[in-house]
């Protein structure tokens, strides 16, 4: 699949310290913990992934139709709003 991103995630990239390298090992290596099928105009997902101890939450959409994988954004997940492992939010 192609990897397309959105200014909004190179802009949140850049300001998180978050490379495009850092980005594809969250994909290609890390864990859906999260699937948004009915959002729109695609099914995204939420995948966790870890650059040594750094844990980084990437979100993106799947547009089959074109072979593409979109990236939303990218984030290092906040110990205060997930719980231990950052696979769930705490409520």
């Amino acid at each position: 699949m192609k990897l397309i991103y959105r200014v909004h995630a190179i802009e949140r990239m850049f300001d998180r310290d978050i490379s495009e390298d850092d980005v594809q090992s969250v994909l290609l290596d890390g864990e859906e913990i999260a699937a948004y099928r009915h959002t729109t105009p695609y099914p995204g997902r939420l995948v966790l992934g870890w650059c040594g101890t750094r844990a980084i939450h990437v979100v993106v959409d799947e547009n089959r139709a074109d072979d593409q994988l979109i990236v939303n954004t990218a984030y290092e997940p906040q110990p205060d709003l997930w719980e231990f492992g950052f696979k769930r939010r705490k409520n």
